[in-house]
């Protein structure tokens, strides 16, 4: 590109959307870098979502048609993004064609930009439909997406310019560096926070134990294994108290990993008496049009939803972000967090819930990351990520707000299994008196906020989830951990501080009290 926008050419322009500093840094070097190039130079700019990577590319095609006498072509994986990418281009004041598949192209050569998705595309070039030997940029959104990378080829002569929030590929098998000659770091999320360009996100994380999912061929978890773990009571149930705790009251975006969790979602929370709606890529064009109105006009909504809504999707008044799903892609983590992070007059902060360890496994969202080390590097950067096993291995049961309120006379309600579990093997002493030291331990922290037997044992019942975790914890030190087993002891656990609470109260109540009970 033989010519340098200046800034203050930026700053005179009257259509489109007015320019953030930052913004028109990021134009500059990016036609600084091309000038510099080959023509066939494939740069890669990242920018976080809600900086507005739409706004600048849209301005970099209205510069590039102002001062070259080539076209360009912008690239999409979805068509809401083909329908959004055009009206931005429109809005700028550059006259645009989208090719979709219903698409008339006679008319192609009254065109200077075309917006395209990937697959039609594809289907039109190797139909020779559409005349590309014009096309002197290549624009492709949400690059970190490998479909594209198979029309290269017909490109040969283009300046390329990917534009992704996270360049890291979504094939581990086919890294980004393979593509692209050069890395642009754009703002990071920490300064657009501090800049009140984005709203900061307050993270609650929800330990849950994820070694039943599996791991498919596209290294992430698999639609069958999440759907069988977070359909079932337990995590249903984790979820709307975790949605009470922390975003009850406010409009709520939930992700899963299958319809069929979502549907449970839609019910659970139809049940418990909450405004939710469900939508996944099967309803029709009018019923999703329906069903985000609905969202958008409702303050305290809740939408559950699949994967549809991570990209293409701009609702500034979402408050809350529930991750119901684990997931081992760092771009999908960093995309559903993203669509609560738009800044309003009324709203700096939103709440994150994470329900699938995610926050363990990527660290804070806008925590500073090395992109240009990931770029370069993607393998060191995805084998330091922690496995499921190690993230729990360092989990620390805590209990939930509402239930500790009910205990508020115990000090401590944590019991370090592992450390029990050490220190009676140094001492020579079987592996069950851990167990016989835990239910102690539960049963004085019954006692010390009751005042009879039958209160002490209501409240041992809702000791369901940390018994639990005492017995993984338990199993894993004993490396004996069949299904069968586990179901076994858990249920022999409760049998047993039952019957400790039944024997012993009076005893214990007179030990921590000095008086008798009532």
């Amino acid at each position: 590109m033989s010519q340098h926008i200046s800034t203050l050419e930026l700053e005179d322009r009257k259509v489109g959307k007015d320019l953030y500093s930052y913004q028109k840094g990021a134009i500059n070097k990016i036609f600084k870098s091309f000038e510099e190039a080959p023509e066939d130079y494939h740069l890669l700019y990242q920018l976080p979502t809600g900086g507005g990577k739409t706004v600048i590319f849209s301005e970099i095609v209205r510069q590039y048609l102002k001062h070259h006498k080539k076209k360009v072509l912008v690239m999409t994986h979805r068509i809401e993004l083909c329908r959004q990418t055009s009206g931005m281009l429109t809005e700028f004041g550059v006259e645009n064609k989208v090719v979709n598949s219903k698409a008339n192209l006679d008319d192609q050569d009254q065109y200077s930009c075309f917006v395209a998705m990937v697959e039609t595309l594809n289907n039109r070039l190797n139909e020779d439909k559409l005349d590309i030997s014009d096309i002197g940029l290549v624009i492709i959104d949400e690059a970190h997406y490998n479909s594209f990378t198979k029309l290269f080829k017909f490109f040969e002569k283009s300046f390329i310019l990917g534009v992704t929030a996270t360049p890291l590929s979504s094939n581990i098998k086919l890294p980004m560096k393979d593509n692209y000659d050069e890395l642009i770091v754009g703002e990071s999320i920490e300064s657009l926070i501090k800049n009140r360009f984005l709203a900061k996100a307050d993270i609650y994380s929800y330990n849950v134990g994820l070694t039943s999912l599996v791991v498919g061929a596209n290294g992430d978890y698999t639609v069958k294994s999440s759907e069988d773990l977070y359909t079932n009571t337990d995590m249903l149930s984790k979820l709307i108290i975790a949605y009470e705790e922390r975003s009850k009251g406010k409009k709520t975006l939930i992700f899963n990993n299958g319809i069929n969790t979502s549907l449970h979602v839609y019910d659970a929370f139809r049940r418990a008496g909450y405004p939710i709606a469900h939508l996944d890529n099967t309803n029709s064009k009018k019923e999703r049009k329906k069903i985000l109105k609905w969202f958008k006009e409702t303050p305290d909504a809740i939408l559950t939803s699949v994967s549809i809504l991570t990209t293409g999707f701009d609702e500034p008044t979402v408050e809350s972000i529930i991750l119901n799903r684990a997931t081992k892609s760092l771009t999908l983590y960093y995309q559903m967090i993203g669509r609560g992070s738009r800044i309003l007059k009324n709203k700096d902060r939103f709440s994150v819930i994470d329900l699938g360890n995610n926050l363990h496994r990527f660290g804070p969202w806008g925590a500073d990351l090395d992109w240009h080390r990931i770029f370069r590097t993607p393998n060191f950067y995805l084998d330091g990520i922690l496995s499921d096993e190690e993230i729990e291995e360092n989990f620390r049961y805590v209990m939930p707000d509402e239930l500790r309120q009910s205990f508020a006379n115990s000090e401590d309600v944590y019991f370090d299994i592992k450390k029990t579990y050490i220190d009676a093997v140094r001492a020579g002493e079987s592996s069950k008196v851990v167990l016989e030291r835990s239910i102690a331990h539960h049963a004085k922290i019954c006692i010390e906020n009751s005042e009879d037997v039958y209160d002490a044992l209501d409240l041992a019942k809702q000791l369901g989830e940390d018994i639990d975790y005492r017995i993984q914890r338990y199993t894993k030190c004993i490396s004996k951990s069949t299904f069968n087993f586990v179901e076994w002891l858990k249920d022999d656990y409760r049998k047993k501080l039952r019957a400790y609470l039944r024997t012993n109260f009076d005893d214990v109540f007179l030990e921590i009290h000095g008086r008798p009970a009532e």
